[in-house]
């Protein structure tokens, strides 16, 4: 006999049990998203080496150059503040180091560098808007690239530094052919080289790959068509130059706003930023009411429906998405690793083994983070919109959310939710607790989190640094080995840690639901 077609293993069988509920749709990749109406302003400052970022920032801020100087790798926020101060927020420590912010003082000594340090300042135009200084496009890599990305979509603008005898090179454009898809707003700002606005003397500059040349201004022997009776401005055809060749590339970006900056003036400049923070903080106070609808009155719930199918429904759902982000964070591990071995073998070696596989782990973090709020905001929107009966309103959803998390105090395993995992020099993980420890994580700390869960945070810790910067250490293939062995590490206890988040939400959401049908109403 003929053997009949084999059916698919997505299609049920008939007369069998319904198909579980399978989980909504995850973000496979860290990128933009859009900024809440909480989300603080600030513009984001980037740009490859040599551009003259510190010297520009200085010169907005009216400040010695010597005071924007953080350790390499480290992000730079300054912000608003009475009195001046400066602190470092490291991986590891649940405080952070502070220290005078005399441009001479000495930092203090640290086992690693600090993700960011923050420099608070009473200067007028930190009102309108937060500055976030970055590392080098140069050396942030694929991780740091989708972390910077994730910082840009939240501030809400970008300004791109670069110098007159700089090009833009193939991983600067496809960032920023990222943000001209997103409302991010742009601004270039071109410094002068170091032969002033006149290009280099060998012509063209050429970046490796699919950079974008910039023709070069007053090549020797060759002389540049000038208007009759005008002068040509070496400034006007280096913007003019820098734009072209952004626009060959990333045409998206034509109505972005380029600004000469020159040491003594930056004006135009200023005046063009704080004109953006006022439209855009204005935009942001209207997209959310201030009493969103639904956050007071009776929220019925749906007549005749069953505890057990509602608690049957919850629990496959959190099955499922726990497993699909298992799934998802050991694939992200994998092409991790292999990133971390050619960087080993061809790229940094043994002492830039630390900074490469912090990154990594940093924007690993977010991209846990993101899985896991969009599972769990959709469980409880689909749960709850079950139950009682009709998609949720705003307020009714933050009252369910609020409840959730008092619920997940009253879990063992909800305590220890709140954890960050260090990466040890002898390839294992531990754990360090509390919130401030999250604090020193972040590159660009937000608004406060409005979710269900707290945020996932990975970074290595400063042994980890100590260990592979040791001259004796340089040791290829026991980096190698080292780094499989880490990265097996933090691949079981991530595994670990997003079985027990939506275990406890399954209890958590379960007890507030059961409880809304026993009682007929939500009691939230």
């Amino acid at each position: 006999m003929k053997p009949g077609p084999l059916r698919s293993v997505d299609v049920p069988h008939p007369g069998g049990p319904a198909e579980p509920r399978r989980c909504a749709p995850l973000p496979t990749r860290l990128g933009i998203t859009d900024p809440g109406p909480d989300e603080p302003l600030a513009v984001v400052v980037a740009g490859p080496a040599g551009a003259g970022r510190r010297e520009l920032l200085a010169g907005l801020l009216g400040l010695e150059p010597g005071m924007l100087t953080v350790p390499a790798g480290s992000y730079l926020l300054v912000n608003h503040g009475r009195v001046p101060t400066r602190a470092a927020y490291v991986p590891g420590y649940r405080q952070p180091h502070s220290y005078g912010a005399d441009p001479l003082a000495a930092g203090p000594a640290l086992a690693r560098p600090p993700r960011r340090v923050e420099l608070s300042l009473p200067d007028p135009l930190l009102r309108h808007f937060a500055v976030l200084d970055t590392p080098d496009t140069g050396s942030l890599g694929v991780a740091g690239g989708r972390a910077l990305l994730d910082a840009v979509g939240r501030a809400g603008a970008l300004l791109f530094v670069i110098s007159a005898d700089q090009a833009f090179s193939s991983a600067e454009l496809n960032l920023l052919a990222e943000l001209a898809r997103t409302r991010v707003e742009v601004f270039f700002a071109v410094t002068p080289g170091v032969a002033g606005w006149a290009g280099p003397v060998d012509g063209p500059t050429v970046t490796e790959g699919a950079g974008a040349s910039v023709p070069s201004i007053g090549r020797p022997g060759v002389s540049v068509p000038r208007p009759a009776g005008r002068r040509v401005d070496p400034v006007e055809v280096s913007l003019a130059a820098h734009r072209a060749a952004l626009l060959s590339a990333v045409p998206g970006l034509a109505d972005a706003r380029w600004y000469a900056v020159r040491q003594v003036d930056h004006a135009a400049l200023r005046r063009a930023l704080v004109g953006w923070a006022a439209d855009e903080g204005l935009r942001r106070a209207s997209v959310r009411p201030p009493e969103p609808p639904g956050a007071h009155g009776r929220v019925p719930v749906v007549s005749g429906l069953d505890p057990g199918d509602v608690a049957d429904r919850l629990d496959r759902q959190a099955r499922s998405c726990a497993q699909r982000i298992r799934q998802h964070l050991a694939l992200e591990l994998a092409n991790i690793h292999l990133r971390v071995v050619q960087e080993i073998v061809f790229g940094v070696g043994c002492a830039g083994l630390p900074q490469l596989l912090d990154r990594e782990m940093e924007a690993l973090s977010l991209l846990a983070t993101a899985q896991c709020d969009e599972a769990a905001r959709a469980i409880l929107d689909d749960t709850a919109a079950r139950v009682f009966g009709a998609p949720l309103a705003e307020g009714v959803r933050h009252r369910i959310t609020h409840a959730v998390r008092w619920g997940l105090a009253d879990h063992p395993a909800g305590r220890e939710l709140d954890r960050v995992l260090l990466v040890t020099s002898t390839a294992g993980v531990a754990g360090l607790t509390g919130g401030g420890a999250f604090d020193a994580l972040s590159g660009f700390p937000g608004a406060q989190r409005d979710e269900v869960l707290p945020p996932v945070g990975v970074a290595l810790s400063g042994g980890c640094w100590q260990h592979w910067r040791t001259p004796g250490n340089h040791d290829p293939n026991g980096a190698r080995s080292w780094a499989q062995r880490a990265l097996r590490e933090v691949e079981l206890e991530l595994s670990r840690e997003v079985s027990r988040r939506f275990e406890v939400i399954r209890l958590s959401l379960g007890t507030v639901l059961t409880d809304a049908v026993d009682h007929g109403i939500l009691l939230a």
